[in-house]
């Protein structure tokens, strides 16, 4: 009898042991951006993600560029960025099974209320990055090869200029995150282009305000993406593509469409729901 009890106990802490690491064990990384972290996304989404599948997520939020680099290491099971060239060629290169488009907003040009490029109102971005660089006003770029960061050198080079490589005195490159380099540009009375998302949400505007924004050049998408598992083994597979379907099925894209802050829609569903459902079925 003592020895059977005894068996019955190593059974017992054995299994007690194990249970924690199978908890574990439903879970994914998702490497995002600082954007979909810093604007408060995530927290809408995942509890109710998690109250559907009962997977939990760890989101490692990064700009676009280092997002997609811990996505080609295998350090994460879901890539959900917002720099559409780079996400097709991390697919294209074997990198992500598929892409699929999730939401959109828009990028905003904000600014000192003095407006010292006098540009506040205009609907021209390229327009109103040459006035800033006319009159030598702060300019405050992320430089951390994230989405947004890809966007603002991509405008600047449309507007024939590139400040990131002449570096005048007034472009400054913090190598930062969205949040931290709007609070830099209130420090400095800085423009800065920023995503709307982290902008509404943002609890420190100061003295800064929109001085340009509607302009079709401001769009922003972004996209989501199941890491390749033929390239890396360790990716949870199934509980990563049960991710990338709920975002892009009815119930995640109205979870997205119902974010809002003080009235504010901060993203816009790729999808309908007829779409999603299609698509996610």
């Amino acid at each position: 009898m003592r020895n059977t009890l005894s068996a019955l106990a190593l059974v017992l802490a054995v299994t007690l042991s194990c249970q924690p690491v199978f908890a574990q064990d439903k879970s994914i990384v998702v490497a995002s951006t600082t954007s979909t972290q810093d604007s408060g996304l995530f927290g809408h989404l995942l509890p109710a993600f998690k109250a559907k599948t009962g997977i939990d997520v760890k989101v490692v939020a990064q700009g676009t560029g280092q997002a997609l680099d811990t996505g080609r290491r295998g350090d994460a099971d879901v890539v959900f960025v917002h720099a559409k060239s780079q996400e097709e060629k991390f697919v294209a290169d074997g990198f992500g099974v598929a892409r699929f488009d999730v939401m959109y907003n828009d990028f905003v040009l904000v600014g000192p209320k003095s407006d010292p490029a006098k540009i506040k109102g205009s609907k021209d971005v390229l327009a109103a990055l040459k006035a800033v660089h006319a009159a030598g006003s702060m300019f405050v770029s992320r430089g951390d090869k994230s989405g947004t960061h890809a966007a603002e050198l991509a405008l600047w080079k449309a507007a024939g200029l590139d400040p990131a490589g002449t570096k005048p005195a007034w472009y400054r490159e913090i190598g930062q995150g969205m949040g931290a380099a709007l609070n830099t540009s209130g420090a400095l009375g800085g423009y800065i282009l920023a995503d709307r998302g982290t902008w509404i949400s943002f609890k420190n505007k100061g003295d800064l305000e929109i001085v340009v924004e509607g302009d079709k050049q401001l769009f922003n998408q972004y996209g989501i993406m199941l890491v390749n598992p033929a390239k890396h083994p360790a990716v949870k597979k199934d509980l990563g593509q049960a991710f990338v379907d709920w975002i892009v099925s009815a119930e995640g894209q109205n979870a997205i469409r119902s974010y809002r802050i003080d009235g504010q829609q901060l993203f816009f569903p790729n999808f309908d729901a007829a779409t999603a459902q299609k698509k996610a079925g």
